[in-house]
């Protein structure tokens, strides 16, 4: 299902979504965490990003699956080269883990911090932004890392 889009690998076109849309999410729900002016007008950004973000970030990590293990039946080449991509890879994991915090975080600040109180959507917003960094500090390593291996060599 992730394997190819048109007979083109899908790991190269699907990350593109995931590049683009985690870092939106991230910026998006750090706004909306920290000025509370803004968030009527961009609550449904906020609330469209937080699952498009993850739902991206999956795509993207089961598409590199099945392109690693159509290219190596589940064993990586050798030095360097192999070494990149277990690096690129190792970054799925965290990157998903964290949008999906990040989206679950976005998501009931925008439908529950009213709710709440002050102090509890206070700690949410902090929960949210701390989560917004994490995503876009492994958004940005997930794609560095992938594009030195494929382009370093």
């Amino acid at each position: 299902m992730f394997e190819e889009i048109l007979g083109l690998p899908a790991h190269p076109l699907i990350i593109h979504a995931a590049v683009v849309f985690t870092p939106l999410a991230a910026v998006l729900s750090l706004v909306y965490a920290v000025v509370p002016r803004w968030r009527a007008r961009i609550s449904w950004a906020v609330a469209a990003s937080a699952v498009i973000a993850p739902l991206s970030v999956l795509a993207a990590r089961q598409s590199g699956l099945a392109l690693e293990e159509r290219l190596y039946h589940g064993r990586l080449p050798e030095g360097e080269f192999g070494q990149k991509i277990m690096e690129h890879s190792g970054f799925a994991n965290p990157l998903l883990f964290s949008t999906a915090g990040m989206g679950v975080a976005a998501l009931a600040l925008v439908f529950g911090a009213e709710r709440l109180g002050k102090v509890p959507a206070a700690v949410l917003s902090g929960v949210t932004v701390v989560l917004a960094l994490v995503a876009g500090f492994y958004v940005f390593r997930a794609g560095h890392s992938g594009a030195e291996a494929v382009w370093s060599f």
